[in-house]
């Protein structure tokens, strides 16, 4: 297990002083690739072996949310590869050790090169440390879209929505899903189901629908083909 601990800065809440989706889904993203840096397995590495992670789904589950100042440790693990994919959790406490938010994370290990998924090298194998997956109530990582709903103006990608990689960093599609919430909308569980990766200058066409307790956004091209699909569900009780 690999964690580090923080505290919840004021750059970091959102209207209402807590630490959002977007921010979690940051802290998340932060804790998986120190774990690799300091294993000699991250950016540097991937990149001399023209190879990169990419985010395949995200299911994140909301217990309480992080307050300005709060204290929290934030975790994460991998507990199995399957093929060319990997398989990683993540979780937030509070300072008292209660859990405050829990995650499963399904990744794809792609050559840049040939656009084609490639199994872990033995030297991910050996160091990265498998463990028993979190007791939490797993969804799948397909996101089943019947009707894609009312379509929304379409946006066009920039500069500030790209990671390293020259793509759409993942979280940032979580961004872009949020902005269709309604204001009274508590989240209590985020699924991101990532198809393919949108770039500098493409247009997203958002599609918003909704179901019993939850709203799903389909972030599309112009082929109405989506990037990914962002699905919220609301909270069974009122998150702090």
């Amino acid at each position: 297990m690999y964690f580090f601990d923080s505290r919840v800065r004021y750059s970091e809440t959102d209207e209402e002083g807590k630490l959002g989706i977007p921010g979690i889904v940051d802290y998340f993203q932060d804790v998986s690739t120190f774990q690799s840096e300091d294993l000699g397995l991250g950016v540097e590495y991937l990149k001399g072996l023209g190879l990169v992670w990419v985010m395949s789904a995200w299911q994140i589950v909301i217990h309480s949310y992080p307050r300005l100042g709060d204290r929290i440790r934030v975790g994460t693990f991998p507990y199995e590869f399957k093929g060319f994919m990997g398989l990683r959790n993540f979780f937030l406490d509070g300072e008292d050790g209660q859990r405050m938010a829990e995650a499963n994370s399904v990744w794809t290990l792609m050559n840049l090169e040939k656009g084609i998924p490639a199994r872990p090298t033995a030297e991910m194998i050996g160091r990265y440390v498998l463990e028993e997956r979190l007791p939490m109530d797993y969804a799948s990582r397909k996101i089943a879209v019947a009707d894609r709903g009312e379509a929304k103006e379409p946006f066009t990608v920039g500069m500030q929505h790209l990671d390293s990689n020259h793509h759409v960093n993942n979280g940032q599609y979580i961004h872009m899903a949020m902005e269709y919430l309604p204001e009274d909308f508590a989240v209590g569980q985020m699924r991101a189901e990532y198809k393919k990766s949108a770039l500098l200058h493409d247009t997203v066409h958002p599609f918003v629908g909704f179901g019993e307790g939850t709203v799903t956004v389909s972030l599309c091209d112009g082929r109405d083909s989506p990037y990914a699909v962002v699905e919220f569900a609301r909270a069974k009780k009122k998150q702090n």
